[in-house]
């Protein structure tokens, strides 16, 4: 029975091994494609969490305006603003209380 895999040991071949540093520069490239996919997902991650409230919060009060809510709309922008400065200002007191 053949070894697939004898072109990855020394032995498989007399000389300068082309094949075998072909073979492990080609994973190199696979695992830096790898490394890239995976911070870009992180960054997706951390964009919608960082932007996912704000967004929301502007079609919520883009909805109530287009339905003509207007009082409505501007009563939920401005309490979902106030909870916003709220959860800042409680991170804040966490950074703080951290970085004593």
């Amino acid at each position: 029975m053949k070894n697939e895999y004898a072109f990855l040991t020394k032995s498989a071949s007399p000389g300068p091994e082309p094949r075998r540093n072909n073979v492990i520069r080609h994973y190199a490239v696979q695992m830096e494609y790898v490394i890239i996919a995976v911070l870009i997902a992180a960054a997706a991650v951390v964009a919608v969490v960082v932007f996912g409230r704000s967004v929301v919060t502007g079609m919520i009060a883009a909805g109530d305006g287009a339905s003509l809510q207007h009082t409505e709309a501007a009563t939920d922008l401005e309490m979902r603003r106030n909870d916003r400065d709220s959860d800042a200002q409680k991170a804040k007191s966490y950074h703080d209380s951290m970085h004593k």
